[in-house]
């Protein structure tokens, strides 16, 4: 399997380029952010690759980065979401924008992706809200997290879970039993 390329663009499409890796060119699809980051041919690039077989094709999709390669895989995993609708979805939604869309349960955001409608938005939200963790809180250190994760397990939605452990978390405190407690404080008062 090919997990990523660095090589020359020896030609750019709308919805993809051509690479070259030591005289091969291979066909990558790539989201528009990507694309639009080309500035010119010949240009070196990198680019995290996911290789996707089917049965009568194989494909490579390309990213800028590691977090969008995530945001693909894990969309690709969803019923009835292929890799054309999961690149379409990364073409329209930056990744800072689609956790943010996917931890505050913003369906109307994800319907602005031309082709996906408001079931299929809901269903995203259901499926990836748990998987993907917050942008915030994959900064912070490992006891943030399991926090985070037992407010969520304990019935709280992740954004308020989040919100009452920030606080919480800028008051100086860094173990897990005082954090669970303060968060749990916030969560009570509101």
């Amino acid at each position: 399997m090919i997990a990523s390329l660095q090589g020359k663009i020896l030609a750019k499409r709308p919805d993809s380029l051509i690479i070259d890796v030591g005289g091969v060119g291979y066909l990558v699809h790539v989201p528009l952010n990507t694309l639009s980051a080309i500035e010119n041919l010949n240009q070196d690039v990198f680019l995290h690759i996911h290789t996707h077989v089917r049965e009568d094709a194989i494909q490579l999709f390309g990213f800028g980065s590691e977090d969008e390669k995530r945001i693909f895989l894990a969309l690709i995993n969803i019923s009835g979401i292929g890799p054309r609708i999961a690149l379409n979805i990364l073409s329209t939604i930056s990744s800072n924008d689609f956790h943010n869309a996917i931890c505050n349960e913003d369906v109307g955001f994800l319907c602005r992706v031309p082709g996906l409608g408001k079931k299929t938005a809901q269903r995203l939200i259901l499926e990836l809200r748990e998987k993907l963790p917050a942008m915030g809180a994959k900064d912070k250190e490992p006891v943030f997290n399991d926090t985070l994760s037992a407010l969520v397990n304990l019935g709280y939605k992740k954004n308020i879970a989040q919100e009452a452990l920030e606080k919480a978390y800028q008051n100086g405190i860094r173990d897990i039993e005082s954090l669970l407690k303060e968060a749990l404080k916030h969560l009570t008062k509101e």
